[in-house]
C-alpha cells in the first residue's frame, strides 16, 4: 500500500508542529518512593519537512501505547521519563528533526491541615513537556497552584484590608538531567502568598488561616517575586517564570503580574 504522507505536498512550506493533541491514557509514576497515577491529556507533535505531505498519525498512537506500557512498569520513573521514551520510541519509527510531548493533568497531593492535622489530598493543575532537538533533550515543568493574597494599601489606609482568590503559576526549563520535583515547585508557590487554601478547615483551620492572611499582606506583585525568589534558590541552571492573577473582590477587573530570572549552577 502506498503511503500517501510521503507524497509531495502542493505547497513547497515545512511545519514546526505536527501531531496529535488532547489525547488520554493512563500512567504511573514513582517519585521518592510515592507513587502516583496520572490520566493526562497528551499532545505529541513533530517537525514536517517542506517535501513531506504529512506525518504517519498511526505510528504516533503506536509510540504512545509501547513507551506507557514499558516505562509505567518501572520502578522511579517520572513523567518526563516517560516522555523521553516516547520520544525515542517514535524516532524509530518515524525520523524526525524536533519533537516535543507534553502531558496535562493533576497532581494531588497529601496534606494536613494546618492545626488540626487532618488528612487531605490537594490537587494542582501541572504541563510537564519534554523537548527533543537535533539529538538534545530539554524540558519545561509548569505547575498552578492556588493561595490567597490581602491588600497591604487597603490595610494601611482603611485599618481593614481586603482579600482575594490568586493563581500563581511557576514554569521552569531546564536540561533534561537536571532533577526538579514538582512537588517543590507547588511549596515555592504555596509559600509565596498571604496563605495558603486547603479544601478541608475545621474552624480552628480557619482561624489559622485567616490569622496568618492579616499578618502577612502581599501585594500580586510580591507574590511573583517572590515565587521567582523561592524557586531560584532551590533550582539550578533554570529558566524561572512567574505569573500570578489575582481575582479581585472589590474591583471588576483581575490584577496580574509576571516575571523571569535565571538560576545560576
Amino acid at each position: 500500500m502506498k503511503d500517501t504522507q510521503d507524497a509531495k505536498p502542493d505547497v513547497l512550506v515545512g511545519l514546526e508542529k505536527v501531531g496529535v493533541t488532547n489525547l488520554k491514557t493512563l500512567i504511573h509514576t514513582t517519585w521518592k518512593g510515592q507513587g502516583y497515577y496520572f490520566t493526562p491529556s497528551i499532545e505529541i507533535t513533530i517537525n514536517l519537512e517542506k517535501n513531506k505531505k504529512g506525518v504517519h498519525m498511526s505510528r504516533l498512537i503506536e509510540s504512545i501505547a509501547e513507551a506507557v506500557e514499558e516505562e509505567s512498569a518501572k520502578t522511579g520513573s517520572s513523567i518526563e521519563d516517560i516522555e523521553k521514551r516516547i520520544l525515542e520510541a517514535l524516532a524509530r519509527r518515524h525520523p524526525y528533526r524536533r519533537g516535543e510531548i507534553r502531558m496535562e493533568t493533576e497532581l494531588i497531593i497529601p496534606k494536613e491541615t494546618p492545626v488540626s492535622r487532618r488528612k487531605t489530598a490537594e490537587a494542582h493543575q501541572v504541563e510537564v513537556s519534554v523537548i527533543k532537538d537535533d539529538g538534545s533533550y530539554a524540558k519545561r515543568l509548569k505547575v498552578t497552584v492556588f493561595g490567597n493574597t490581602v491588600c497591604p494599601h487597603s490595610m494601611e489606609t482603611a485599618g481593614v484590608p481586603h482579600m482575594q482568590r490568586a493563581v500563581g503559576e511557576l514554569t521552569v526549563e531546564t536540561g533534561f538531567g537536571n532533577v526538579v520535583g514538582l512537588e517543590e515547585m507547588v511549596e515555592c508557590v504555596e509559600q509565596s502568598f498571604s496563605s495558603e487554601v486547603y479544601t478541608l478547615l475545621k474552624s480552628e483551620d480557619e482561624k489559622h488561616v485567616v490569622e496568618k492572611m492579616y499578618r502577612n499582606p502581599k501585594f500580586v506583585e510580591d507574590v511573583a517575586r517572590e515565587i521567582l525568589e523561592k524557586a531560584k534558590k532551590r533550582f539550578r541552571k533554570c529558566r524561572i517564570r512567574s505569573k500570578v492573577i489575582s481575582h479581585e473582590s472589590i474591583h471588576r477587573h483581575d490584577v496580574i503580574a509576571e516575571g523571569s530570572v535565571q538560576s545560576s549552577s
